[in-house]
């Protein structure tokens, strides 16, 4: 028998698909197509594991539609738009030793190559050949390559401009001065897809409540930065950073006080600003500032915790509602060290008393207090603190009133319902600005900070209702994986404004409105899948005939042109054969963009029928328990792991270590248990081969062997229809091979009938494992059949082959095994012989008795209380009922008929062989050796056993 050699086996079959374009897709006569797509990668550096579950999943799903005769199409593109890629070149020509660092270690890049990486498309198509390519191949995902393209290929950008251009005509672009985020390094507007740290932060709109300064600070306004600006009345005091440098700045015609680090977002924001002189944090200390809605003069406290790079960089105090500003005002008046150290006057600090301004039924008089005093929360740097906070923000917006006192016209007033009204009066009296900022750091991948700009620019008019509707109607007719991703969908479709759609400079489309700008990757990315349909096509037409006319015949229609291009046409064909997307997997923390950008843009271009047809989330990839990072190199690259185990074992880990929708872990001793379990699945098919054929002579055995194989069909094809792959996996593979096992055991494997049925159950199990581990599969099947198994159907169920009673005969039998090897461990006894007392006659007609009675316990007592054998018995039959109502409730109709029908005895009896070889011990039924306390024991269908 050969040996199990996965770099041998798998070379094979690459090489013949590869010769033979086993996977090229072109539209038949034979049934409609099947598109299934995922999100194009960014090949700004290497392909690590993560990368191998995104396209590896979705092959197995291509893989499984196949076989049930379906003509499927499976693509690949590469998303090179945008700035990251350019980024990595100039660090890469600069000589940064991190970037060369990744390229030569993590990534194994040789240093004769690296001048090869220099140029932006260069860089790009090297790790696209060597890495993507390579590794998918290597992995056998089943792609379609004469489709593959490149965000920056002149036919895709004319694709692009056309969908531009239709949306500018149907008012859906619009240009004008809004604020974005925008990468201070590069000088341009930045979105999702470009930034490494904060990439889920959003911009907030700021309240700038403006408190005043006495003479000595020239009478500056000094802002503080607010989201709750009904709390300005119960300001106490106002927090600096002493060892931070504050400037003063005329703004707008106003002097303001501010730090340095604020002067910078205030000229992002279209403010006209000058720098007039700096002054240091401490200086500030202990200056009262006049509250602009109460007129009350407050003092200014150090605080060493206020970030100069969050807001101002001047922080309002409001202690009976923010639990970290009640922590920091008990610390202060506590400790007069530091109250000396700054100068502060202790009976100014100690006079300080919280201004309750917010009432909610849920706490008291100081809410912050309460918060603090239940979480036993002592210190502002208490893990607890941050998430108690957001719950009493929220509490306080949904449910909070303002207090009698508040003042005339708001008391009594629900926040949430005035909270806006009350920043608009502000602004209009003078007393409050507003500014932009994130709550927390943002990093661009270039290495800058990225910062909120008003810019004027263009922009995505998400926020269209009769847009949004559309794509409400998209959701709803989509088919997500799980289903709790459609409210996902909905939540995102709510709160999406203008999104900016340009760059100033990187890779990708120019926008045909205004060609200076360059189009962002998460608007040249919604429906490209499109383009999959005719790239390889449109390889023969000119680009300077792919304009707007073309494009709208190829996807409106004859009429929408007056002199349709027939190549348009033709080629309409195609996109019409293929489309919609019937599944599309990606990313959970794609929903609220990328994906949901893509409903956007399929419900405006396209008919309802060509709407998405179904989205599947996919989860993250761990490394032993953490997240993979490039940077630091916890990453496993593909081509090291099909080296180590093989393409199928990757795959079979892959598949098997959580459903699509799940993170999956990757583990070195979990991937080398799949390796084994490849390897010994391979060794006993060999065997099965190479066994003379037999002859489908049957023994219950080998009817409970076929009937487990029909159950196996059934599950692995309803979990593969639910995306299961996991379930589906595990059921094909480790379930057949416990039943297997079994089957092993249990009889003479070398018997006509046996081999027969071996054959049976390989050839099928190979055909459930074809989706998962092609390789393998194909080689056996090959071996086994003559033709490889991808050539073969998907597995349907053979209801002549469905046997319950054999298999509710062979579930019997297996757990008396069981029964007998808990015995036998419990005692710590080898046994010499072994004796079955069976259940007496009465115990079988309490159990028929409970299921003709529904297993309601007064009913089956009322009437097995008629009868003198059983009434005598009392307690022990009332026992008996319950326990026979605790097994066997909720047991399908079909079986507990069978189960009144078996001849328990004979089923045993036709296992004493087996269990004297299994148990190397004697084994008789009723020999009268059973003492009678055992026997007592005795029920229907579980044996008394007794072992010497």
């Amino acid at each position: 028998m050969r040996s199990y050699d996965p770099g041998v086996i798998e070379e094979k079959w690459r090489q013949r698909w590869e010769k033979t374009g086993r996977y090229q897709s072109d539209p038949n006569d034979e049934g409609e197509g099947v598109l299934i797509t995922v999100p194009y990668t960014y090949p700004s550096g290497g392909m690590h594991i993560g990368h191998a579950s995104t396209y590896s999943i979705p092959d197995g799903i291509a893989r499984y539609h196949r076989m049930k005769g379906e003509n499927v199409l499976y693509p690949m593109g590469w998303h090179v738009t945008g700035t990251p890629i350019v980024g990595a070149v100039n660090r890469l020509k600069e000589g940064e030793e991190a970037q060369i660092s990744t390229l030569r270690d993590t990534y194994n890049v040789p240093e004769s190559d690296l001048e090869s990486l220099e140029t932006p498309m260069g860089f790009a198509q090297y790790f696209i050949e060597n890495y993507y390519k390579t590794n998918l191949r290597a992995l056998g995902v089943s792609i379609d390559w004469r489709r593959e393209f490149t965000t920056h290929d002149e036919r895709y950008q004319r694709f692009i401009q056309w969908q531009y251009q239709t949306l500018q005509d149907r008012g859906l672009l619009e240009q004008g001065l809004h604020p974005v985020k925008y990468c201070t390094s590069e000088d341009q507007p930045v979105t999702t897809h470009d930034i490494l740290e904060g990439e889920h932060a959003d911009f907030q709109e700021y309240t700038l409540v403006k408190f005043q300064s006495d003479d000595s600070l020239d009478e500056a306004v000094v802002p503080t930065s607010t989201l709750r600006p009904e709390t300005v009345r119960g300001v106490t005091n106002v927090y600096v950073n002493p060892d931070v440098t504050y400037v003063h700045a005329d703004v707008d015609s106003e002097s303001w006080l501010v730090s340095t680090e604020a002067v910078e977002k205030l000229q992002l924001q279209e403010r006209d600003i000058s720098v007039t002189r700096e002054i240091s944090g401490e200086e500030l200390v202990g200056t009262r500032l006049t509250n602009p809605v109460t007129n009350e003069s407050i003092p200014v406290f150090p605080g060493e915790f206020v970030d100069p790079n969050g807001g101002t960089g001047v922080v309002m105090s409001v202690p009976a509602h923010s639990p970290d500003d009640w922590l920091e005002l008990q610390r202060i008046q506590s400790d007069e060290e530091y109250l000396a150290e700054y100068g502060l006057d202790p009976e100014v600090v100690q006079s300080i008393d919280p201004q309750t301004v917010v009432s909610t039924e849920e706490y008291g008089e100081i809410p912050a207090r309460d918060v603090v005093e239940r979480n036993n929360i002592s210190s502002v740097d208490d893990a607890k603190l941050s998430e108690v906070t957001e719950t009493l923000y929220e509490r306080e917006y949904h449910q909070g009133r303002l207090v009698d006192s508040y003042d005339d016209k708001y008391a009594g007033e629900v926040i949430e319902e005035v909270r806006d009204q009350l920043r608009a009066e502000y602004k209009a009296d003078g007393i409050a600005d507003s500014l932009y900022d994130f709550a927390e750091e943002v990093i661009c991948r270039c290495g800058g900070k990225v910062e909120v700009a008003k810019q004027d620019s263009w922009f995505i008019r998400y926020n269209d209702e009769t847009w949004k509707q559309k794509t409400r109607q998209a959701v709803e007719q989509l088919e997500p994986v799980p289903e709790s991703t459609r409210e996902q969908f909905h939540h995102a479709i709510g709160w999406l404004e203008e999104w900016p759609c340009i760059r100033n400079f990187g890779l990708g489309t120019p926008l045909p409105a205004d060609e200076d700008f360059i189009i962002e990757p998460l608007s040249d990315s919604t429906i490209y899948p499109a383009f999959y349909t005719i790239a390889h096509r449109l390889q023969n037409i000119p680009p300077e005939a792919l304009d707007k006319e073309f494009f709208d015949a190829l996807f409106f229609g004859l009429d929408a042109v007056d002199d349709p291009d027939e190549r348009a046409l033709d080629l309409r064909q195609e996109w019409q054969y293929w489309y919609p997307v019937n599944v599309r997997l990606s990313a959970n923390d794609l929903v609220e963009n990328h994906l949901t950008f893509y409903l956007y843009h399929h419900a405006e271009l396209f008919d309802k029928s060509m709407w998405p047809e179904g989205i599947t989330i996919m989860g993250m990839g761990l490394l032993e328990g953490r997240g993979m990072s490039s940077s630091s190199g916890h990453v496993v690259l593909p081509d090291n792991a099909v080296s180590k185990y093989g393409a199928d074992a990757v795959r079979l880990f892959l598949f098997n270590s959580s459903e699509p929708w799940q993170d999956f872990n990757w583990k070195e001793e979990s991937v080398s248990s799949a390796r084994d379990q490849i390897e010994s699945f391979y060794e006993r098919a060999m065997e099965v081969i190479e066994m003379p054929e037999g002859e489908q002579s049957l023994e219950r055995i080998d009817r409970w062997l076929l009937s487990k194989l029909q159950d196996a069909i059934r599950e692995t094809t309803s979990a593969m229809e639910n995306y299961e792959t996991r379930s589906a996996s595990q059921t094909a593979l480790y379930q057949m091979n416990k039943h297997l096992r079994w089957y092993r055991r249990r009889t003479d494997l070398d018997r006509p009938g046996a081999r027969w049925t071996q054959r049976q159950v390989l050839e099928t199990q190979l055909r459930l494992l074809a989706p998962f581990v092609p390789f393998i599969t194909n080689e056996l099947y090959e071996q086994l059949t003559g033709e490889p198994v991808e050539d073969a159907s998907w597995p349907t169920v053979n209801e002549k082959f469905d046997d319950e009673r054999a298999k509710l005969q062979e579930e019997l039998i297996r757990d008396l095994t069981d029964d007998i090897r808990d015995i036998e461990r419990v005692t710590d006894t080898d046994p010499d012989t072994i004796t079955l007392a069976l259940a007496d006659k009465w115990k079988h007609e309490v159990f028929e008795t409970v299921v003709a009675a529904d297993f309601e316990t007064n009913a089956a007592m009322e009437e097995l209380m008629t009868t003198d054998e059983t009434r005598k018995r009392g307690d022990a039959v009332s026992d008996l009922v319950s326990q026979f109502v605790d097994r066997f409730r909720g047991r399908d109709e079909a079986e507990l008929a069978l189960l009144t029908d078996i001849n328990e005895r004979d089923v045993y009896e036709s296992a004493v062989e087996f269990l004297a070889n299994e148990f190397g011990a004697s084994v008789q039924i009723d020999g009268g050796d059973v003492p009678d306390a055992d026997a007592e024991k005795a029920d229907p269908f579980r044996p008394a056993v007794h072992i010497e």
